[in-house]
């Protein structure tokens, strides 16, 4: 256990259930962006893409576990990505505004 203090401990939960509230976020962000025709497609990716992510990061956490014997480098591993995340919003992300696509010619 990282914290035996019951105050920290409703907080990191109540900090933790903010951010699966916040990840959410990127399903609306991909729904308002997305070009209609293929929306579809869109929505498509984005699970594979966060799918992918679920196989991934038990296993790397598993390698990360099983090689140091700690945690610790597995919070490091979740941390960093959560940074990742983040930036990305906040210096990525730019006007949210439907991407239209240009008709091809002779279409």
């Amino acid at each position: 256990n990282y914290v035996n203090v019951e105050w920290m401990i409703i907080g990191f939960m109540a900090l933790a259930f903010f951010g699966k509230g916040i990840g959410a976020l990127g399903w609306a962000v991909m729904a308002d962006t997305a070009p209609k025709e293929i929306s579809g497609l869109s929505g498509g990716l984005f699970n594979m893409f966060g799918n992918i992510s679920g196989i991934v990061t038990p296993i790397a956490i598993g390698y990360i576990v099983g090689t140091t014997g700690s945690f610790n480098g597995a919070l490091i591993y979740v941390g960093v990505h959560a940074l990742i995340a983040v930036l990305s919003y906040l210096v990525l992300v730019g006007d949210i505004k439907r991407i239209e696509l240009k008709p091809v010619a002779g279409q």
